[in-house]
């Protein structure tokens, strides 16, 4: 049984982490799992991933990912793998129709990350959705409220449908040692509270109402902000607009992330939307409050358990946050639930999950 997974790249992102984790799991599993790109800039994920030299991994030659045109550079990959694998918008297209028009024999899985997207709103994509979606064996998503989601929006028989929830590395995380933010930054003491925010530098993210709280509390609560992305430069701006750029840290793309999170005071996730992300996981599993926005994909795995605030309200997180340092057993509290909650969320059990259906499909 050959797999072969395919993404947009190996740029910061969950689904991008995810394979990361996952492709060399899967084949210590013994399951023959490959690697195809649409980007093949060498992003610190790629790079990490060609270290490990646990699988191959193909590019069809960079360039524009939205090019229509790479469906024909798909095409001869299809023949040499029982199973494709695809994550993200546009790599989800572009295999769906290539499979159409080479009459491949392999089956295909989508897994779908996101509660939503801007093509559900466009009634030219929402049409053309149905149609791709209605291409793949199976869709696999990370929670069953994506689940009853995409079974509204496409109208298709729900035995389509898999529920797999995302995994991380539980015993990774909990063994990081923590690091001397000193050697980060010399202007980051030993007294300050650390907030951490992992996620890439998109609109969804919303770092910006992090930046927004920061500017609210008191000067020994830095802000470092873990990941890269369009929006750096105007995030920057912000900070330095706000006189908080000696309290904001960017940080890049780091592979210490587990190491980081240790580390910190306070893990925020403030996204407009999500599927059920990894860095609310992570969090949870290093020990730390996690903060974030009370959205779709983001409340069913926060509540009860961290804190959520309104999404986009800087006034209710900086209050969040406050009460978090000011209250020590409130804080021990939350952190207590955190990371007892984080236990469900072993990779291992992803990987095991992947791997039945794997073998249903290419059975079938």
């Amino acid at each position: 049984m050959k797999i072969l997974q395919v993404i947009n790249g190996l740029n910061t992102g969950g689904a991008e982490k995810l394979l990361l984790d996952a492709i060399p799991l899967l084949n210590q599993q013994g399951v023959n799992v490959d690697l195809l790109i649409l980007d093949d800039k060498e992003y610190p994920y790629l790079k990490e991933l060609k270290k490990m030299k646990c699988c191959e991994i193909h590019t069809i030659g960079g360039g524009n990912i939205y090019n229509p045109l790479n469906v024909f550079k798909i095409i001869p990959f299809l023949k040499g793998y029982d199973i494709i694998h695809v994550h993200l918008f546009p790599a989800q297209y572009w295999v769906a129709i290539a499979k159409a028009i080479s009459f491949a024999s392999c089956k295909l899985i989508f897994t779908e990350h996101n509660t939503t997207n801007r093509r559900m709103k466009n009634i030219f994509f929402k049409y053309f959705d149905k149609v791709v979606y209605r291409i793949y064996n199976k869709i696999i998503c990370i929670s069953p409220e994506i689940r009853d989601i995409l079974i509204k929006y496409t109208s298709l028989n729900p035995k389509k449908f898999e529920i797999i929830r995302n995994g991380i590395d539980i015993q990774k995380i909990k063994s990081a040692k923590r690091i001397d933010w000193i050697g980060i930054n010399p202007t980051i003491l030993d007294t300050d509270y650390i907030i951490i925010q992992v996620a890439g530098f998109r609109v969804q993210k919303d770092q910006k109402t992090t930046i927004k709280a920061l500017s609210l509390l008191p000067k020994n609560v830095k802000l470092v902000l873990v990941g890269d992305g369009d929006l750096r430069s105007e995030l920057e701006t912000m900070a330095k607009s706000l006189h908080l750029d000696n309290r904001v840290f960017f940080l890049g793309i780091r592979l210490d992330v587990p190491n980081l999170l240790k580390s910190s005071y306070i893990s925020v996730v403030s996204s407009h939307w999500e599927g059920m992300p990894l860095a609310a996981m992570e969090g949870m599993a290093a020990h730390i409050p996690v903060v974030a926005s009370r959205v779709a994909g983001i409340t069913e795995l926060v509540e009860n358990v961290g804190v959520l605030f309104e999404e986009s309200d800087a006034v209710e997180l900086a209050s969040i946050i406050t009460a978090l340092i000011r209250n020590k057993d409130y804080y021990n509290e939350v952190s207590n639930r955190c990371s007892l909650y984080s236990q469900q969320f072993d990779i291992k059990k992803m990987i095991e999950s992947i791997v039945t259906i794997y073998e249903k499909l290419s059975k079938s």
